[in-house]
């Protein structure tokens, strides 16, 4: 079975969370999730036993004991629906953009350009200001 072990300490390692389940039964692998740039514990982690019973008389008793000061989080793991991928990109650009609609400044002559009507996102300054506002 595999258990998900949250709210744990930074500080914990993995042979001490190792040591807290074999006190249960046989451990087949652990693992602390760790940020990939800095390398510090994210603050969970998986613990693997084969035998089902085991696994869940320590996740009876582990749920919501206190580890280094904090009450940790002791469940089964379900694996991820392969539906529900989470995706970083996209989204749309969520910038409203300028509507002020076409203000010219100045009545002279050389005052074309000001600022375009364009609504459409981002930074919509018209083109070629040659005169004052």
């Amino acid at each position: 079975m595999n258990i998900f072990v949250g709210s744990l300490p930074f500080s914990i390692e993995e042979a001490d969370l190792r040591e807290s389940f074999e006190a249960y039964g046989a451990v087949d692998s652990v693992k602390i999730i760790t940020d990939k740039f800095t390398g510090r514990s994210k603050g969970f982690g998986f613990v693997e036993m084969p035998n089902d019973d085991e696994a869940q008389k320590a996740i009876d008793e582990l749920n919501g004991a206190t580890v280094q000061g904090r009450a940790i989080v002791v469940n089964k793991s379900e694996p991820k629906p392969e539906g529900e991928r989470r995706s970083f990109g996209g989204g749309g650009n969520s910038r409203g953009g300028d509507s002020r609609g076409g203000f010219r400044g100045g009545n002279d002559r050389n005052s074309g350009g000001g600022y375009g009507g364009n609504s459409r996102g981002g930074d919509n300054r018209g083109g070629g200001n040659r005169g004052g506002y």
